[in-house]
């Protein structure tokens, strides 16, 4: 990928960052409260913010900057698919 294509996006991923962040922030929902759903689905939009930007930052990619990036998406995502018990890859992924 080129620089510069590589900067154009990760200027756009802070921008998008900063607006998800904002949004997690204004919605004051808790558990079992209607809105929880959609405030984990910002915090999922937020995760996988962090692991564009982790994947595409300069240098090598940092193995526990892309493992705690990945534990955070399936710990959030193990709520949306209930089919798959990722919580626990997730703790497994982390401790290895």
């Amino acid at each position: 990928m080129e620089e510069e294509v590589k900067q154009q996006i990760l200027s756009m991923s802070r921008n998008a960052h900063a607006l998800t962040e904002a949004s997690y922030q204004q919605n004051l929902s808790k558990q079992g409260d209607s809105g929880w759903s959609d405030k984990q689905r910002i915090l999922l939009a937020d995760m996988a913010l962090h692991l564009l930007q982790t994947s595409l930052k300069g240098g090598e990619i940092s193995e526990q900057d892309l493992k705690r990036n990945l534990f955070s998406i399936l710990t959030i995502s193990d709520q949306f698919i209930h089919s798959c018990d990722l919580k626990t890859f997730a703790e497994e992924l982390y401790s290895s």
